[in-house]
């Protein structure tokens, strides 16, 4: 039986504690002899047993734990000033009543596009007459040949067209994106 690296890592555990079949001991072991990096996984899950599995505890020095605690408030940033506190709260009020004001403001619903992946016109005149197909979701000047007609055409102005959700051909209404 031969066995690879993954293998030899998801068993470790099982290797250790001798709750693998015969066959598969002897492959790992085998395999622990060729391969440098497995020898070194099993060496350190083995230490690592070891140690958690070791019941002495260690002895600190008399004074370490003061020694310690002094070494820690030296590094420790002071705690700003009351006034600097007070400060921060009175922004932090400021910031949260202010974003309830900027709910309450009452901003016009952009119109949801037909289209996922167009991009609203800019600057498109609101009383331009402009062609639009009901199956489509382009509006065009009128005449562009690029205007599915198989789709009842009907013309509006662009105003219109742009808050029933329409946006600006990519090709007769360039000049209306931002490209």
């Amino acid at each position: 039986m031969v066995v690879k690296c993954e293998q030899v890592w998801r068993e470790i555990s099982n290797y250790l504690e001798n709750e693998v079949s015969p066959e598969l001991r002897a492959a790992i072991e085998a395999h622990v002899v060729e391969c440098k990096h497995c020898t070194a996984v099993l060496d350190g899950t083995r230490n690592v047993i070891n140690l958690y599995a070791d019941e002495r505890l260690f002895e600190l020095p008399a004074g370490f734990s003061s020694k310690w605690h002094r070494r820690l408030v030296e590094y420790i940033p002071r705690p700003p000033a009351r006034a600097y506190g007070w400060l921060v709260a009175v922004a932090a009020v400021a910031l949260v009543s202010g974003s309830f004001a900027l709910v309450k403001l009452k901003v016009p619903p952009t119109p949801a596009l037909r289209s996922y992946h167009a991009e609203p016109g800019r600057g498109v005149p609101g009383e331009m007459i402009v062609a639009v197909s009901d199956g489509g979701k382009t509006f065009h000047v009128p005449g562009c040949r690029y205007l599915h007609e198989e789709d009842g055409v009907r013309l509006v102005a662009a105003a219109e067209a742009i808050k029933e959700g329409y946006v600006p051909c990519t090709r007769c209404l360039r000049e209306y994106l931002k490209r």
